[in-house]
């Protein structure tokens, strides 16, 4: 029997962010002030979401309902084990991209600082706003908090490449959120509630077959935050970004927010039993292979760094989707712990392709020839995540595709493991070369020399911590210990509580 415990906990969780962000604006003149403005709200934000874990696992379910907007949708947040594990990626990492951030934005004096922390605090606030909330409404509200909070991070060098990319990311995102908004409307008048429940809104089970196709297409629009294919174009353009802004995107908050819409859609919107019914798993399996083969072929061919790791995170973030449409337990389980495990990891890849920018100034991978002999702990870090990516130990993307391979037998679907393997052996293709030519290759020329010479090293310690950090936790996560425990007893609760059990 699950118990509702009231509390104000999510309320200051989802808080602190947002009261982070107006003490940024009001230390503008004084950087160290408002970068510790940063550092506290982030630290605090993640006590908080980490107090609620305990109270998580024994079963119970925290609620904090603010107001009622209309009848069957009260405005406010319940914390679940599924939301919580979101809310446990985005306040943790927050914590250790703020650090990063310090150095980034000082090493290369970038502009408009302040205008940077008050969005990224913005950004979390949506995030975490999205991980807790109670129904569909509250969601969306964060959603569209997200989406327009993080346009100025996309569109910050101002310059006109930068100012398309960010022109093309509101296009995509306010346009799904339109699909979103329809979504929840006609929820709402089939169902007359919004709220996420266990085992799926059983009144919607009432609706035609083709009704409830339709509203699920609807929903997967709404989520095109995902970067699935054919709608994933926004995420590479966007890649003109900060590199800090490229982990919030990828790793943190919010391409995260896209596929956890579609799990809670699945899961607790329609249901595990009503999306057998229906036959939408093996359809959205399907999809999200497509989008799993698709995005590997075009990382191969990418020579810029940042460019290839975002089609490397539209084919990991499918993992997550067809993990939940295989509508096996141990699908859903690998889907739900691919979502931290994935965000440890990339945002590794990431903080390493920031750390060789500004020590090196090189973004395009055929110019990093013998790097790693240069940048050791960035580019053993960098090799920690890549293995991951690919689903080899030590790193904790082994983990989660085990998981996702044993929910490919449990429903029967052979085809899906060999997509899934296949999918694993492009992730090699497509990382090795970045492996080879860093350690490997020599440098050409007048470069050979650069390692005694001194002219390369190793990024700042703001830098280079934090990265050895999400290195570091991306393998403890691949091994019996506490932590690990945690995610996994979280994954297994939500994926009991989603009807996946």
């Amino acid at each position: 029997m699950i118990e509702i415990t009231e509390s104000v906990r999510p309320l200051l969780a989802v808080l602190c962010p947002a009261l982070g962000s107006i003490l940024i604006l009001a230390f503008s003149k004084r950087p160290n002030v408002r970068e510790g403005c940063t550092l506290i709200a982030s630290l605090f934000q993640f006590l908080i979401v980490l107090t609620m874990i305990p109270m998580i696992l024994d079963g119970n379910r925290i609620e904090c309902y603010l107001f009622k907007m209309l009848p069957g949708i009260d405005f406010g947040f319940k914390v679940d084990a599924f939301g919580l594990l979101f809310a446990i990626t985005s306040s943790s990492l927050w914590i250790l991209v703020s650090v990063y951030s310090i150095g980034y934005m000082r090493a290369l004096k970038e502009h408009a600082q302040t205008r940077f922390y008050f969005c990224f605090a913005l950004a979390i606030f949506g995030a975490v706003g999205v991980a807790l909330s109670g129904n569909l409404v509250t969601m969306y509200i964060f959603y569209e908090i997200l989406t327009v909070s993080t346009y100025p991070l996309v569109a910050h060098e101002q310059s006109s490449e930068a100012l398309f990319a960010g022109r093309k990311y509101l296009a995509y995102l306010l346009t799904s959120g339109v699909f979103l908004l329809a979504a929840i409307v006609f929820t709402y008048s089939i169902a007359q509630t919004t709220d996420f429940s266990p085992k799926g809104i059983l009144s919607l089970a009432s609706s035609s077959r083709s009704t409830l196709i339709f509203l699920f297409i609807f929903f997967i629009l709404g989520f095109m935050k995902a970067a699935y294919i054919p709608c994933h174009s926004w995420l590479p353009t966007a890649m003109v970004a900060p590199t800090p802004v490229s982990a919030l995107l990828h790793a943190v908050a919010v391409v995260k927010a896209g596929v956890f819409g579609i799990v809670r859609t699945v899961c607790y919107i329609y249901g595990i039993d009503l999306m057998r019914e229906l036959g939408l798993g093996t359809m959205l399996a399907s999809f999200a292979a497509l989008t799993m083969i698709g995005a590997s072929l075009f990382a191969i061919a990418q020579d810029n760094l940042k460019r290839r790791l975002a089609y490397s995170t539209i084919s990991q973030l499918s993992y997550i989707i067809f993990g939940v449409a295989l509508l096996s337990p141990m699908g859903i389980t690998g889907a739900m712990i691919h979502i931290p495990f994935h965000g440890f990891m990339k945002i590794t890849l990431f903080l390493c392709a920031g750390s060789i920018l500004v020590t090196t100034g090189k973004e395009n991978i055929s110019e990093m020839s013998g790097i790693g002999r240069a940048m050791p702990i960035t580019m053993l870090a960098f090799t920690v995540g890549a293995l991951g990516m690919c689903g080899a130990p030590p790193a904790c993307g082994f983990i989660s595709k085990w998981f996702l391979s044993l929910g490919t037998l449990q429903t029967g679907h052979l085809l899906f493991l060999v997509v899934l393997l296949i999918s694993s052996l492009l992730d090699v293709v497509y990382f090795f070369p970045i492996i080879y030519t860093a350690f490997f290759k020599k440098p050409e020329g007048e470069v050979s020399n650069l390692r005694e010479e001194n002219k390369i090293k190793e990024a700042p310690l703001s830098m280079l911590v934090p990265l050895s950090l999400t290195a570091l936790v991306s393998i403890i996560f691949c091994f019996p210990n506490p932590l690990t425990d945690i995610i996994l007893r979280l994954a297994r609760m939500a994926m009991n509580s989603g009807g996946g059990g």
